[in-house]
């Protein structure tokens, strides 16, 4: 039933059905009764149940949202699988080696010094070739010439003075033969002045103190030669030891005046290998110290490579150890030849020479890249290492089914693409070698494909 604006409740009547509808005031407007009706409606069964059915979706609700929560507690973290790097763990080969980085550089590439103070002036410039044995710059020295001719003036007295020393010797050794020839002709008349004294006294017609007198001076002359005879055995000795002392002092000058002369021929600076000019150290002629860099010539018919790798690898590598040198795509052996003692900037430099026939096209500092070999075992445990793993690390995910566990582990030694595995692994495993910071190192992570 409607109402309408103005119209009191007192003025509805009920119309029977099958009257016509009139209204109360006798207007004769044809109103609506005929077509309102009152209608039973029966109550749903929402309307019946709606509270049992609303406590049910609640329960419903609550119980998924638990679901929910467990499952996220249980899960952690879900990464997408294709972000992951899974490796297998196995048992087989290892080979423990580090690789670095390398130059092509000269093997003989001689840096030439200035050998005294002096004035520098280049024959060459920078990029000449030059042959063994070129003179490639001179330098001007007064203080080292100099000092050559006031040795060669003390080494020319010297042998003066050991002439001299010569002639006084033969000389001192004459007078001591004289002395000693004189005492033998004393001792010749005295024995024949004995041998008259002799026969006079068997005679009877001298005293037998002119007798004794005679045998006396013959036992003098014998003495006087003896004492002559060593006395000049003595001065030819002491003579011959002077001799020798001046003798071993113009030797000792000899060798002076040849070192400065070596020196001062050396004035001219040589190249000591066929090759080429590098660099000129100094300006044209410009005044040098003793010891002062002039040039360095390059041998480009051979070449080394000179690497460097952290200094934690250092202990390890040694001389004589093998290594692939990697030059343009091409993989060529050879062997480490040295390693630096000292460390810069957390690094330590060495050098490889090519086992065999170096390959051609080589250029002075030409990148190339350089594994040496440290180790090689069988039957080791091992996986294929990310750039996240190394000996430090101390747990990694390992795969189970569509999820992975955190897994305590303890890792031993890498090489550029493996690492080997010593506690908490067994072959067949597979493990996360993707960087898992994000993880937040949580014990459990789901894999979502």
């Amino acid at each position: 039933m409607h109402s309408y604006p103005g119209m009191k409740l007192a003025q509805l009547k009920k119309i029977p059905p099958g009257e016509p509808a009139t209204s109360a005031a006798g207007s004769g407007m044809r109103g609506t009764d005929a077509q309102d009706s009152p209608r039973s409606v029966p109550l749903t069964i929402w309307r019946r149940h709606r509270v049992a059915l609303g406590l049910a979706a609640a329960a419903i609700v609550l119980l998924l949202g638990a679901l929910a929560i467990n499952g996220w507690l249980g899960t952690g973290e879900v990464v997408a699988g294709e972000r992951l790097r899974i490796a297998r763990v196995s048992r087989g080969h290892f080979v423990r080696d580090v690789a670095a980085e390398g130059t092509v550089v000269a093997a003989v590439s001689p840096t030439l010094f200035a050998i005294a103070p002096g004035t520098v002036s280049y024959a060459v410039r920078a990029g000449d070739a030059v042959h063994k044995g070129e003179v490639l710059a001179a330098l001007e020295s007064p203080e080292l010439t100099n000092e050559l001719q006031r040795e060669q003036a003390t080494l020319g007295s010297l042998d003066a003075a050991l002439a001299r020393q010569q002639i006084e010797i033969r000389r001192q050794m004459l007078t001591s033969q004289q002395h000693a020839d004189l005492a033998q002709v004393a001792i010749d008349a005295a024995e024949r002045e004995l041998k008259r004294s002799q026969w006079a006294w068997d005679q009877r017609v001298i005293s037998e103190r002119d007798y004794t007198r005679a045998i006396d001076e013959v036992k003098t002359s014998k003495l006087n030669f003896d004492h002559a005879r060593d006395t000049a055995a003595l001065e030819r000795d002491s003579l011959a030891l002077e001799l020798r002392t001046r003798r071993l002092e113009r030797d000792r000058q000899a060798l002076t005046v040849a070192g400065l002369t070596a020196r001062v021929a050396e004035l001219n600076v040589r190249s000591p290998v066929d090759g080429t000019v590098a660099n000129l150290a100094q300006p044209q002629r410009t005044r040098v110290a003793a010891n002062a860099p002039l040039l360095t010539v390059v041998d480009l018919s051979a070449f080394e490579i000179e690497f460097q790798v952290a200094e934690v690898y250092a202990r390890d590598i040694r001389p004589g150890m093998p290594a692939e040198v990697t030059v343009e795509g091409r993989t060529v052996p050879g062997t480490v030849t040295a390693v630096s003692p000292e460390v810069r900037q957390n690094q330590v430099t060495g050098r490889v020479k090519f086992r065999g026939p170096q390959p051609p096209g080589l250029r002075q500092n030409e990148r190339t890249g350089v594994r040496i070999v440290l180790d090689e075992r069988e039957g080791v445990l091992k996986f294929e290492r990310g750039p996240f793993i190394d000996e430090n690390t101390h747990a990694l995910y390992v795969v189970r089914g569509s999820h992975a566990l955190r897994t305590p582990v303890l890792l031993g030694a890498a090489s550029v693409s493996e690492i080997e595995v010593v506690r908490g692994l067994v072959a067949g495993d597979e493990v996360v070698t993707s960087d898992m910071r994000d993880a937040g190192r949580a014990a459990r992570i789901t894999i979502a494909h």
